[in-house]
């Protein structure tokens, strides 16, 4: 299927949380007849279509018909977006009012959260047979949470509410009547039992469902779009790319909201070594590993900032980025991004041969510029990087928005990436 607006739209209202991620891409490989390996398994050693899942990350393969030792083109994006995540002891009474206390994740702006019905999703790690542990994805997609707003008249200053983040982030969920215990809640909508409970990663999400907007329908209006068009992107060019001289790879990696450090962050050894596992699997020794690396190159790909209408002296004079024109190639010469003049060139030519436009972004030099999984993976793994991405507005709200036409265009360029002609 080729990437659409519309698919965009229908993959981010199936994955709120980066497990539900995961789950999403991984349902698709399986029906693209991808078969799915544990880390603690042997791998095969027949070439074929694999992918592995390391808790809100997966790293996906095509070596069906690709040389053993060709090297690897590799698109990476992440599965977190920031947003408000449930404390351990989440239950708070306060002036008869039930709460779920939430703490920010990430750089979330925080008023986008305000006044806005929200679900809950995320996982259970529940007590099994034994001593074993089982994982449970869980998604009540009701209005069950909400975060109100300080009504104006109760404000000091009308210009603008400061928002503590310890203070004023709770969510009520009921009021008056007996205490309320929001994890039973939870588990009894997972179907297990709030004794067996012993860890969770629960996060909200705003239940207004992604949509194609504006008056020619030239907008992609949805939660998430950091970076889950990215993830979406990735995983259309994965299933269009025809191998050849070159091995494609899918990353998603979690946590890079909050700078990739965990065990299956872009900071982890998760990429390097499913890398060396290929190539041990096809025979290789480690030798053969280390020349593959040496001849492969990685796009990360997060979402770019198109130039705001409304704030225009925020942006590079000589670098105005549209939407619905094109991929963008991002560029930071203190290396916030990757990308240098090699990998740049690489990845030029790729939106060449798609035949889709290419736009370069850098940011203003007197503010600070966010980064990515790039410069990260690239040192981790001594693979050349380019840092790209789609044009959007409202990075890091509750909700953004970015083009319509610009969702195949991306996945054409990060196709032709993975599979140049």
């Amino acid at each position: 299927m080729a990437a659409t607006a519309t698919g965009l739209c229908e993959f981010i209202d199936a994955s709120p949380s980066p497990f539900h991620v995961c789950a999403s891409v991984a349902e698709r490989l399986r029906a693209a007849g991808y078969t799915e390996v544990a880390e603690t398994d042997r791998w095969p050693a027949l070439p074929g279509r694999y992918f592995t899942v390391r808790a809100g990350s997966l790293i996906a393969w095509d070596g069906a018909a690709t040389d053993p030792g060709a090297p690897f083109r590799v698109v990476g994006a992440h599965t977190d977006s920031p947003n408000l995540r449930v404390k351990q002891r989440p239950d708070r009474e306060v002036a008869g009012w039930h709460l779920v206390a939430l703490e920010p994740y990430g750089g979330a702006w925080l008023n986008s959260w305000l006044d806005r019905d929200l679900g809950v999703s995320g996982r259970l790690s529940v007590r099994s047979a034994g001593s074993s542990i089982s994982q449970h994805l869980v998604r009540i997609d009701e209005p069950i949470l909400r975060v109100p707003q300080l009504a104006i008249h109760l404000a000091a200053d009308r210009a603008a509410v400061a928002l503590d983040a310890q203070r004023h982030l709770n969510a009520v969920w009921g009021a008056g009547g007996p205490a309320r215990d929001f994890l039973r809640h939870v588990s009894e909508r997972a179907g297990v039992d709030r004794a067996d409970v012993l860890g969770f990663d629960l996060m909200t999400h705003d239940l207004a469902p992604a949509t194609v907007t504006g008056v020619d329908q030239q907008f992609v209006s949805a939660p998430r779009l950091d970076n889950q068009a990215s993830c979406y992107a990735g995983l259309e060019a994965l299933l269009a790319a025809r191998p050849g001289r070159y091995l494609p790879v899918l990353v998603l990696f979690d946590h890079e909201e909050v700078g990739s450090t965990s065990d299956h962050g872009a900071q982890s050894d998760l990429l390097r070594t499913v890398l060396e596992r290929i190539t041990l699997a096809a025979g290789g020794d480690r030798e053969d590993f280390l020349r593959r690396l040496t001849a492969s190159t990685m796009a990360s790909a997060d979402m770019a900032h198109a130039t705001h209408p409304n704030y225009p002296d925020r942006h590079e004079p000589g670098h105005p980025i549209a939407v619905n024109a094109g991929p963008v190639l991002k560029v930071q010469p203190n290396l916030r991004y990757a990308t240098d003049g090699r990998t740049a060139a690489t990845f030029a030519l790729a939106c060449d041969q798609a035949g889709v436009a290419l736009q370069r972004y850098e940011h203003r030099a007197d503010l600070p510029c966010g980064s990515t999984i790039g410069p990260m993976s690239a040192a981790g793994t001594g693979i050349p990087t380019v840092d790209v991405g789609a044009a959007q507005l409202a990075m890091h709200s509750a909700r953004e928005l970015m083009g319509a036409s610009d969702v195949a265009a991306y996945a054409a360029a990060l196709t032709a990436f993975l599979a140049p002609q």
